[in-house]
């Protein structure tokens, strides 16, 4: 087969494979190349604006949107049948590309990817989505029941599309017992992914036997601890280092660096023993020590808050919410420091806090993670440190009329 370029992507992203498959039909196929975000380039982000995967480079174009990438493969072939042969047919495929971007994908993610941690689990949300899908799978349902294929008598890209977006549900949600409701949708899914370049793309396709359940996280608090008064230890004689061995054969390589922030220079400010300081002392007293050793320079500060508080009903799944933001903050743990709290109500509450991090600009430890978007970090300048040096605390204290419930991230 012909290569048509490389798709940069992660591993076993289910996008790529309507690419993979509309190449295979036409003869073509792709490079895939597994990519790691985290080495995203000025360079990536110049060909790639949206900064995401997967990304097709070759010397033609490059693209950055998966239905894109795949009707690029489809559409390379002069003539191809997989587009369509009328204006009725090529209107017709659009109509179910469409359909599965928008009725299948869309509600899919909104309604899979909480079950899988990747996104803020809001019941009412993920109940809706779950609704408005399976809506679309029984309208598909009652327009297979006379038809093999969604187009004409072969394979098509409207098929490619639609097949591929049902995927993540039929292996991850839909059990035996749900796929039943839609006999003529899951006749037809067989039948594509038996097809020798379906399976190729895709694999073996095995069937969800028990659905992913959602397990909220557990519940915290902060306890406050009265500070005690250690005993003194005697002092010992300090150790002399020991000398160097001016004589080693080979130089010790530089450690490797793995975040950008380790570059800057460094800072007074020691966020393991401002975290050490609020663990275990009484925020009024590790209070002082913060504004006494903070460097601006080297820390920002920034006020955080949820964009969509209108959306949140029960006050303990907004405490999740912040609970799952956390989850995926894994490489921000040695730069960071967060307070967010749920103040408020059920039906009228909202999630706001401070976070204090290394450098000037939200980090990329920060800002790539899933659950960032939903969020505003809003930069508080050293001019206004005294005027907000109460509220920092009311947040890093949880000494709020309203507070309901909070967690901390060190």
């Amino acid at each position: 087969m012909s290569p048509l370029g490389t798709i940069k992507t992660y591993a076993n992203n289910p996008r790529v494979a309507k690419a993979e498959i509309a190449a295979a039909y036409n003869g073509f196929e792709f490079k895939i190349e597994e990519f790691d975000l985290a080495n995203r380039t000025p360079e990536f982000f110049a060909k790639f604006p949206m900064g995401q995967v997967p990304a097709f480079e070759s010397a033609e174009v490059n693209l950055f949107e998966s239905s894109a990438i795949a009707y690029y493969a489809a559409a390379k072939k002069e003539d191809s049948s997989l587009l369509g042969k009328t204006a009725v047919e090529k209107a017709l495929i659009i109509q179910w590309v469409l359909f599965a971007e928008n009725e299948l994908i869309g509600q899919s993610y909104k309604w899979i990817t909480p079950h899988m941690g990747f996104t803020p689990y809001l019941k009412p949300n993920v109940d809706a989505a779950f609704t408005n899908f399976k809506r679309a799978l029984g309208a598909l349902d009652k327009v297979l029941l006379t038809k093999t294929y969604l187009v004409g008598n072969e394979v098509t890209f409207a098929d490619i599309c639609v097949v591929t977006s049902i995927v993540p549900a039929f292996t991850y949600m839909l059990n035996k017992e749900n796929r039943a409701e839609f006999k003529n949708v899951l006749r037809y899914f067989n039948t594509l992914v038996a097809k020798p370049h379906f399976k190729k793309a895709l694999g073996e396709v095995k069937l969800c036997e028990t659905p992913l359940q959602y397990t909220a996280a557990k519940k915290e608090t902060k306890k406050k601890e009265v500070k005690k008064e250690a005993p003194k230890k005697k002092e010992e004689p300090k150790k002399k280092a020991e000398p160097k061995d001016d004589e080693d054969d080979e130089p010790k390589p530089a450690p490797k660096v793995k975040s950008k922030l380790d570059l800057l220079p460094p800072s007074p400010f020691i966020m393991d023993a401002w975290k050490r300081e609020y663990s275990n002392n009484d925020t009024k007293d590790s209070i002082k020590w913060f504004w006494e050793h903070f460097d601006p320079v080297g820390y920002s500060i920034w006020k955080v808050d949820y964009k969509y508080n209108e959306e949140l009903t029960k006050t303990f799944m907004s405490n999740n919410l912040i609970g799952g933001f956390y989850a995926r903050l894994e490489r921000a743990h040695k730069y960071a420091f967060g307070s967010m709290i749920v103040r408020g109500v059920d039906n009228n509450n909202n999630i706001s806090g401070y976070f204090v991090v290394r450098g000037q600009e939200v980090p990329f430890e920060i800002y790539d993670a899933a659950d960032y978007p939903s969020f505003n970090f809003q930069k508080i300048e050293p001019a206004q440190y005294e005027e907000k040096k109460q509220e920092i605390f009311n947040y890093f204290a949880w000494e709020f009329p309203d507070f309901v419930d909070g967690k901390v991230f060190k």
